[in-house]
């Protein structure tokens, strides 16, 4: 039974988080902070790993700190 976590490129996850609202605030050495700020919700702050390939188990924490499901994720 496989993952219902595909691994991606950094530059894919970036892509598909700012479809959802984040845009980049800074980087510090191999990782990016991107943010996403709404009226009268906290603001969510991401960190992604700009490695060749994220992992399942990596992308799954960041789709945690999102507040994104694996299938909104996947299908926007």
């Amino acid at each position: 039974m496989g993952s219902k976590y595909p691994a991606l490129k950094s530059s894919e996850v970036v892509k598909r988080l700012m479809r959802f609202g984040f845009v980049f605030l800074s980087q510090k050495g191999s990782h990016a902070k991107y943010v996403k700020k709404t009226v009268g919700l906290p603001t969510k702050t991401v960190i992604i790993p700009m490695h060749d390939e994220i992992s399942k188990w990596t992308l799954r924490n960041i789709l945690l700190q999102a507040g994104l499901t694996v299938e909104e994720f996947m299908n926007k």
